[in-house]
């Protein structure tokens, strides 16, 4: 049996495998729930049943690729941690970097947005309609919600690891 040299091994294509998730994901219910208890409200659902869980979408597949420290529940939480993990802001998107939405008004107050651009007029969130993670329009359309920042990280397809 021959041996296993450096040459062999495989090199990791993450962002291409972070992207095909980001697509892969799309209908997808599991990012709408997070439990939570407090003191006062005992036991409840902090993400509405997917009506709240953008943050939560974007900052699990980002802590699968080791590109953030956490898992969030608030969009500038979320923001917070890609600031701190070396995500830049950027002008122009480009597939993969991160999408924040300007606030909209909702019956439990003002909201902003976060999702993944997928091409140059695309991206890919949560839904607080259908409760899941869809594909739309990057302004979404009819809504016209404007995209007020863009996220990029440029390191990406470094493998340090062993395994």
């Amino acid at each position: 049996m021959a041996k296993n040299n450096s040459e062999d091994k495989p090199r990791r294509l993450y962002f291409k495998t972070y992207l095909k998730v980001i697509n892969n994901s799309v209908g997808t219910n599991m990012f709408r729930n997070f439990y939570v208890e407090t003191d006062e409200q005992g036991e409840f659902d902090a993400f509405g049943d997917g009506e709240n869980s953008c943050a939560f979408y974007v900052s699990a597949i980002l802590v699968m690729f080791n590109k953030m420290n956490d898992i969030h529940g608030l969009v500038q939480s979320t923001v917070d941690d890609l600031k701190k993990s070396g995500w830049q802001l950027v002008e122009e998107p480009r597939p993969g970097d991160v999408l924040i939405w300007e606030a909209k008004q909702f019956s439990d107050g003002s909201k902003e947005h976060i999702g993944f651009c997928v091409d140059a007029n695309r991206a890919v969130s949560t839904s607080n309609k259908t409760q899941t993670v869809v594909e739309h329009d990057i302004n979404f359309s009819q809504d016209k919600r404007k995209v007020t920042q863009i996220y990029r990280m440029a390191d990406w397809d470094n493998d340090t690891s062993t395994s």
